[in-house]
């Protein structure tokens, strides 16, 4: 059974995060808050896979669901109000 922390890990192996938070407490359904500075220039459907390789083959092994929001490091300093 998968962890929300190692699926943090699965993701910040292959893509660099300035913060990253997964909840999930089943082992396969998770939420996921990534902000990475990879996702610059790209629509929200280039983000999410950008996420999904890193994950590769784990997401039809061992990850039921996944829900995400991506932002960009700019995007995530808006939504804080600085």
């Amino acid at each position: 059974m998968l962890s929300a922390q190692q699926l943090e890990a699965y993701i910040t192996q292959s893509l660099a995060c300035d913060y990253i938070k997964v909840l999930g407490d089943d082992g396969t359904h998770f939420e996921a808050v990534i902000v990475s500075a990879a996702f610059n220039g790209k629509s929200m459907v280039q983000q999410h896979q950008l996420v999904y390789a890193a994950l590769g083959d784990r997401m039809r092994a061992e990850i039921h669901a996944l829900s995400m929001k991506t932002l960009t490091p700019e995007q995530w300093n808006k939504s804080l109000g600085q």
